[in-house]
C-alpha cells in the first residue's frame, strides 16, 4: 500500500527501513526518503507502521 502518493513511498519501504537498516522514527526515514515533504498527509501512518514494525509481536507475525 502506499504511505506517500505524492513520492511513491510504500509501506514496504517503511517497514524494510526500520527493519533492515534499524530507523525508528520519522526524522530518520525522512532522511534517507522525501517523506512527507510535500503535502506531509502520510507522516501520521508512516508513524503508525513504524510502530507496528517496532513492537514484538509484529516481529514474531513476519
Amino acid at each position: 500500500m502506499y504511505v506517500c502518493l505524492c513520492h511513491g513511498i510504500s509501506d514496504k519501504k517503511i517497514i524494510k527501513l526500520t527493519q533492515q537498516e534499524g530507523i525508528t522514527d520519522i526524522r530518520g526515514i525522512r532522511q534517507v526518503t522525501p517523506l512527507g515533504s510535500q503535502c506531509g498527509k502520510c507522516i501520521r501512518q508512516a508513524k503508525t507502521i513504524i510502530e507496528q514494525t517496532l513492537t514484538p509481536s509484529y516481529k514474531k507475525a513476519c
